[in-house]
């Protein structure tokens, strides 16, 4: 018999320690009821509202004679099963739960998760659409209820109908419920209430400068169900939900190379337009990179090249040495930075620049001298002033 009883405790022991991390019983919001039942009446008892969350639960209906106790309470009880599995370990988990006392008495009852047709069986007695019927008459019943296996738990309060079938004496009948609450599903972060925050992100302005948001708004989203409950997420003010969005959001954006994408979308669009002789949206283009910190050379050498063609030759100068710092090899930019000054008029660095680099290819196929030429002929198309050239073609025969 020891030896028994320490295997049915050890299979408790092993449920409860895997379990915890899924759930827990939530005494604080169990039911526990005691109500006087006349002779041959019916009576209705409601539980608590279930918490959000709740996947299982227990109840215990116990009949006890006018001066009995109930000797342990389930929620105590409970503290040996902390797992729902538990209690249907075999008989033995059945008769865990009983209470260790019951009066004579018998009564039936039905359990309904609606309240019109709970009260309809008050009149009539009938228990067909209950979700679940005791048609034998019990001093004592333990049972599970779970979300998988029965309506019930479809509803957020349960009402238990209690018929007393003794003709002269009353009956006190002491009912107790505690539910299981699954940690994940109580934070109430159902499908729906998902699927809502997934459209509010791709609705941001950052969502939309994303070529392909999923994975970014999928981040965002766990972000928010870990830092809180839907209930809680709900209660924020507006401003609040816009800083959760904006933290979250600049989070996210480098975990999923979100980032990335948005740059390589801009400097795209950029390229395009500078290509098409949209040189003022490619420059807004452009600076929407340099503003984030985002840009490389390649970024400042098209900027500076955009100022050229739209005669801003001083913003021209400006960023492409900042290109220049950042790679001294680069011979594009250095070239675009001498055309910047020649055509601001400033002969001396142009022509220093130009004579610097003449023996020199521009890429594997390009020389230094045939593409100042072929920018030369660029520069004249597009009505910029060609006073210089001439000189800075003699400069390459000297």
């Amino acid at each position: 018999m020891f030896i028994k009883s320490l295997t049915i405790l050890m299979v408790f022991l092993s449920v409860s320690t895997f379990a915890q991390q899924d759930g827990y019983w939530d005494k604080e919001r169990a039911t526990n009821k005691q109500v006087v039942l006349g002779a041959r009446n019916r009576i209705l008892i409601s539980s608590v509202e279930l918490p959000v969350g709740t996947t299982e639960l227990v109840f215990r209906m116990t009949l006890l004679d006018e001066n009995q106790q109930l000797a342990n309470s389930l929620a105590s009880v409970l503290k040996a099963i902390p797992d729902p599995t538990g209690i249907s370990q075999g008989s033995a988990g059945a008769l865990f739960l009983m209470s260790k006392i019951s009066g004579e008495d018998k009564c039936k009852y039905a359990v309904f998760s609606n309240e019109a047709v709970a009260k309809e069986y008050i009149t009539s007695g009938k228990t067909e659409n209950a979700c679940y019927v005791q048609d034998v008459p019990l001093n004592k019943d333990a049972k599970r209820l779970s979300i998988n296996k029965s309506t019930c738990l479809k509803a957020n309060t349960l009402w238990f109908g209690f018929e007393n079938k003794n003709w002269i004496m009353n009956q006190r009948i002491v009912l107790e419920i505690v539910p299981w609450v699954d940690n994940k599903l109580s934070r109430a972060w159902s499908l729906e209430n998902r699927k809502a925050i997934i459209k509010l992100c791709k609705s941001t302005d950052l969502a939309k400068r994303i070529p392909n948001s999923d994975d970014y708004c999928v981040c965002v989203l766990d972000k928010i169900q870990k830092e809180y409950r839907f209930q809680e997420y709900q209660n924020l003010l507006a401003v609040e939900k816009i800083k959760v969005f904006k933290d979250f959001g600049a989070s996210c954006l480098n975990e999923t190379g979100g980032s990335k994408a948005i740059y390589a979308s801009l400097r795209n669009e950029a390229t395009n337009l500078y290509s098409q002789g949209k040189y003022g949206p490619a420059i807004d283009k452009t600076l929407e990179i340099v503003n984030e910190g985002k840009a490389n050379v390649s970024d400042y050498n098209r900027l500076g090249r955009a100022y050229i063609f739209t005669k801003q030759y001083g913003k021209a100068i400006r960023f492409l040495k900042i290109g220049e710092q950042l790679d001294e090899s680069e011979l594009e930019t250095k070239l675009n930075l001498a055309h910047a000054y020649l055509l601001n008029n400033n002969y001396k660095p142009a022509k220093t620049i130009y004579k610097t680099y003449q023996n020199q290819n521009i890429n594997d196929s390009l020389g230094w001298v045939e593409k100042v030429k072929l920018d030369f002929e660029a520069f004249e198309k597009a009505g910029l002033n060609t006073n210089d050239f001439g000189a800075i073609i003699r400069v390459f025969k000297n």
